[in-house]
């Protein structure tokens, strides 16, 4: 038989090198708000940079593209890959300690910081309301807390080592490759493998918390004034109510007194209102959504106000086991409040059944290419919807009102935009891509979500 009639050959098969980061045969891939999946052909984890840098050459010599993930906490396909997905998890724990300057690997989970900093007497600045993430997933999607005088968590990154696509491990700090770091502490995965993240910490500090529900209307009148007396402001906004749940945490010195919440009550508002009962509420929802407006209402009349003082990161920190998937954008700090009131409009005429509140943040402005807050204080306006309901519609309705008030999509939440207008959003954004030219030009670490955003 001749080899036209035997058809095609099949295609060549990359070999394994001797184990290259432990690789074996890959499996189906699911994020943890089941928004994607991917069915990588081989999937490795490294315990070192040694075997970083072999699963990068292997990706590159054998024509794969690779992504590294940590938590899988991401609602965008940021991190997904058919070719070699790099689990970072086992690269982890305190790597160095320079006065405040720490050194964590990728894989470190952000709630490990706590119990990791606490010995040395020291903290993060500033943290989001999720710590499941990975502290290397956390920066390159831009994740961030609340509060008008602090910045995202990588804002607070002062140095990283990367793997870059040609195996070079390329360290960057205020004296080594310095001008790469605006791109690489928010790099999106694709600029390398981050292998270590060098985090500016500070000394141990307390939060005063106060938690009222108020009404909407006077919160979102008084949003530029208390997003600026208050350290940290946050709030949510309930639809199909007149109620929002605000957020006022103070800071205090680590010496100062502690008094933290009663176990059982904690316990009760945290674990069983907040995941087990409003878990409940989401499923009812989606099987009779008409009764969504009055469970709401009855969740509102339900939160307690509570006031207490304990240790940063227990306050900065909710355990939030209902899945769900969510859109987020960064607004003009100023644009926040007619931008809410637009949604709360939208959600009226269309006569949609929301379970899931409203949520505002702010930020302080950074230099960071693709933040959110480049050069400018921005107020964040976030949207959910539970994981078994289609957010589509609704998202993409949000998504117009955010686009008219100069948004900018939070990288790891869903959203529909692309790298041309997302050219005109980032100001940085070309200096970004120049960067991405320079260290990965053969695109070893891209993906269908990197060619959408970045366009190539």
């Amino acid at each position: 038989m001749s080899a036209a009639a035997r058809g095609p050959s099949p295609k060549p098969q990359p070999t394994p090198e001797p184990n290259p980061a432990t690789l074996r045969p890959g499996a189906v891939w699911r994020n943890w708000g089941r928004s994607e999946r991917s069915h990588p052909e081989f999937v490795a984890r490294p315990t070192s940079v040694d075997e970083v840098t072999a699963a990068v050459n292997f990706s590159r010599d054998n024509g794969l593209t690779l992504k590294a993930w940590g938590a899988g906490h991401s609602f965008t396909s940021i991190a997904a890959t058919e070719g070699l997905h790099l689990d970072v998890g086992a690269i982890n724990g305190v790597r160095s300690v320079d006065g405040s300057l720490v050194t964590f690997g990728a894989g470190t989970a952000l709630h490990q910081l706590p119990a990791l900093l606490e010995p040395l007497g020291l903290a993060l600045a500033n943290m989001g309301d999720i710590d499941r993430q990975t502290i290397a997933g956390a920066i390159s999607t831009g994740t961030h807390g609340t509060g008008l005088g602090f910045g995202g968590i990588a804002t607070q990154v002062r140095g990283v080592t990367l793997v870059t696509a040609a195996g070079a491990v390329l360290r960057i700090n205020a004296t080594e490759n310095p001008e790469l770091l605006p791109a690489v502490a928010l790099g999106l995965g694709a600029l390398g493998v981050l292998v270590d993240v060098t985090v500016e910490c500070v000394p141990t500090f307390l939060l005063h918390a106060v938690e009222r529900p108020e009404p909407a209307a006077t919160v979102l009148a008084e949003w530029m004034q208390r997003s600026v007396e208050t350290d940290h402001f946050e709030f949510f906004v309930w639809p199909h109510t007149s109620t929002a749940l605000t957020k006022s945490n103070t800071r205090l010195p680590g010496d100062a007194r502690c008094e933290p919440l009663p176990r059982f009550s904690r316990w009760f508002d945290d674990n069983v209102m907040a995941n087990s009962v409003f878990r409940a509420i989401c499923a009812t929802g989606t099987a009779a959504p008409a009764v969504i407006p009055a469970i709401n209402r009855l969740v509102v009349k339900l939160s307690g106000n509570r006031e207490f003082t304990d240790i940063s990161s227990t306050v900065f920190v909710t355990d939030r086991t209902v899945r769900f998937r969510e859109m987020e954008y960064g607004l003009p700090l100023e644009a926040v409040p007619d931008a809410v009131r637009a949604i709360q409009t939208l959600i009226a005429d269309r006569g949609w059944k929301v379970s899931f509140p409203i949520e505002v943040r702010s930020a302080a402005a950074d230099s960071l290419l693709l933040s959110t807050a480049f050069e400018r204080a921005t107020g964040y306006v976030a949207v959910h919807r539970y994981w078994r309901e289609d957010p589509a519609e609704y998202f993409r309705e949000v998504e117009a009102i955010m686009i008219a008030h100069g948004g900018r999509p939070h990288w790891g939440k869903l959203h529909n935009r692309h790298a041309e207008s997302l050219a005109g959003a980032y100001p940085g954004f070309n200096e970004f891509l120049a960067v991405r030219d320079r260290l990965d030009p053969g695109r070893v670490f891209a993906n269908d979500y990197l060619r959408q955003v970045l366009g190539q």
